[in-house]
């Protein structure tokens, strides 16, 4: 359950599954070994990018500027990097704010 998100010396390390231009922006859930979540922001230019580190730093509770993408800038599929949460902390927070998913899609 917890291979979404590992520690790392001055934080976390979470694989993330985005789905862009979404109709509301938030948690899904797990996909694969992947937190899930949707952003309202298109692929293009690096909005998505931008509204999924906000969107974490919220709902972690942290300034934008302690999550950062690290990977994946051009794919779903991205590895961010939390600083000043555990792996405990992240899942904690994010799980709980997980939507049910009843679309049937798996985008």
């Amino acid at each position: 359950m917890a291979a979404w998100v590992r520690p790392v010396a001055d934080g976390s390390v979470a694989a993330v599954w985005v789905v862009p231009g979404a109709s509301r922006a938030g948690v899904v859930g797990l996909y694969g070994d992947a937190l899930r979540i949707r952003v309202t922001a298109a692929p293009e230019h690096g909005a998505a990018n931008r509204e999924t580190v906000r969107l974490l730093a919220t709902l972690l509770g942290l300034p934008p500027g302690h999550v950062s993408l690290t990977a994946g800038a051009g794919s779903r599929r991205k590895s961010v990097h939390i600083r000043g949460r555990t792996p405990s902390d992240v899942r904690q927070r994010l799980l709980p704010s997980a939507s049910v998913d009843t679309s049937g899609s798996r985008n």
